[in-house]
């Protein structure tokens, strides 16, 4: 009895001191954080939500509204900021500490449930050592708390199947978890979107001598409230803005500003790696774009004579962008054609094989992005140390996956459920449709950012749980 309490104790433990070390050496306060910061600090100075403006009258102080973020986190942000200081960067990252140790241990009891003590021991230890979430703590993004939202999301799903599948404290408790997961990131609708319909076939399947309408009214309850939240963002961005925006727009653009759809076709025509996020697509709109940053299949549309001309052309394109660094509607308009020149040369590799590669990249490049580590960590100029580092922790990544894959097979091959087999295998059904729905959108996407596929990592840890359960489970 002592060791199922020194243990899991200790594995908090280490896994407070590494989230410790991370706040202490690697700490991030730039970029997303410092717009999530200036938000939250206008809201609780001004009651506005929005940016400093700095065309006005000395000494007067205005905000300007915006919509670009959802407020969620700003909502934290000005929470911790009330409590321990203004601005007090240091306090968030402690509380997202927490957080994150918070959902190591649902990601343990869910394994609990699922496959036994063992699994669970070892997923929290799993969860606890896993760098690539300990890490965004030291930084105040939104990762954090959406990780802990899945969590409780799927432990609570697992506890509401646990009771008589209606009206009870756990369905509420998903409620909670899906509405804040949604206003933390638009893209956590893909959560609500793999729980629900899960949720909905249980009830129906259960409940066959009531009406489908019938049958579903807790979920469908559910699902209502988890996106009445948004009822008042929704009202406030029609009223000071007058438009219909019930999340936060793709390209993070206020109404007026110029949405950057013709470089971003351009971007997504060649782009793959995190590297080119950083030298180009984050560059666009405020800084310089040197050509020499783009790789060669940026030029590639056929023979070498062609190709010599389209470095020519966007080199020029490149060089009258950088008289401003300001994006214009002309300056737009000429990306969209050398993209159009572009995707018309290889449309097989601008639908599919680019889409595929920068996901793949998302998932398995070697997470060092918050680290002093170049970003072409392989080069021969980079350190040794550094490049075996990093080849190290890229190894340490696919680990996570091949070992939640092999988890997931034995999960279904095994039956090792608790219960029936239906009602967990909708839970099963429901972790993997996340993953699946996730990549999906992924594929959508113009940059390659590794943290965009954090969110998968709860659910890797319970489905690698799978491998250490102590028997398999017959269902019944």
């Amino acid at each position: 009895m002592l060791w199922a309490v020194v243990w899991p104790g200790a594995a908090l433990a280490v896994g407070l001191a590494l989230r410790l070390w991370f706040i202490f050496h690697l700490a991030t306060v730039q970029g997303d954080s410092l717009v999530y910061g200036a938000i939250a600090k206008n809201w609780l100075q001004h009651g506005v939500y929005g940016f400093g403006q700095m065309d006005v009258s000395p000494g007067v102080a205005a905000v300007r509204p915006t919509l670009i973020r959802l407020p969620g986190y700003p909502l934290f942000l000005a929470v911790c900021f009330r409590l321990f200081g203004m601005e007090n960067y240091r306090a968030v990252m402690y509380a997202q500490a927490v957080a994150d140790l918070l959902t190591c241990w649902l990601a343990s009891a869910l394994a609990g449930r699922l496959f036994g003590r063992r699994a669970a021991l070892v997923v929290l230890w799993l969860a606890a050592l896993c760098p690539f979430t300990a890490n965004y703590v030291a930084a105040p993004l939104t990762e954090t708390l959406v990780l802990t939202t899945i969590a409780l999301a799927f432990y609570g799903f697992a506890r509401w199947l646990d009771a008589d599948l209606g009206y009870n404290r756990w369905l509420w408790v998903v409620c909670a978890a899906l509405g804040y997961s949604i206003l933390l990131r638009p893209d956590q609708g893909l959560l609500a979107a793999a729980i629900v319909p899960a949720m909905l076939w249980l009830l129906i399947s259960a409940r066959r001598q009531q009406t489908a309408f019938a049958a579903a009214s807790p979920v469908l309850a559910m699902a209502l409230c988890a996106v009445l939240p948004l009822a008042p963002w929704t009202l406030r961005n029609w009223r000071t803005f007058h438009v219909f925006q019930p999340l936060a727009p793709r390209y993070a653009n206020d109404p007026g500003e110029l949405p950057p759809l013709g470089f971003a076709r351009w971007y997504r025509a060649w782009a793959i790696d995190f590297a080119s996020t950083e030298e180009v697509y984050w560059n666009y709109n405020g800084d310089l774009i040197d050509v020499n940053d783009l790789p060669t299949r940026a030029f590639h549309v056929g023979s070498p004579q062609a190709d010599a001309d389209l470095r020519a052309r966007t080199a020029a394109l490149l060089d009258d962008y950088n008289l401003t660094t300001t994006a214009t509607p002309e300056i737009d308009a000429r990306f969209a054609a050398l993209a159009t020149e572009r995707i018309r040369a290889h449309p097989l590799l601008y639908y599919l094989i680019l889409p595929v590669a920068r996901t793949m990249d998302m998932m398995l490049r070697p997470r060092v992005e918050m680290m002093n580590i170049p970003d072409e960590w392989w080069s021969d100029a980079v350190p040794r140390a550094k490049r075996t580092f990093a080849a190290a922790y890229a190894t340490l990544n696919l680990a996570y996956f091949v070992l939640a894959f092999a988890g997931f097979i034995a999960w279904r091959r095994r039956r090792l459920l608790s219960l029936d087999g239906k009602r967990f295998g909708a839970l099963a059904f429901a972790m993997a449709a996340s993953l699946l729905l996730r990549s999906a959108l992924l594929l959508t996407l113009d940059n390659s950012e590794p943290r965009y596929t954090l969110e998968f990592f709860p659910v890797l840890f319970v489905f690698a749980g799978a491998l250490f359960a102590a028997r398999p489970r017959a269902a019944s």
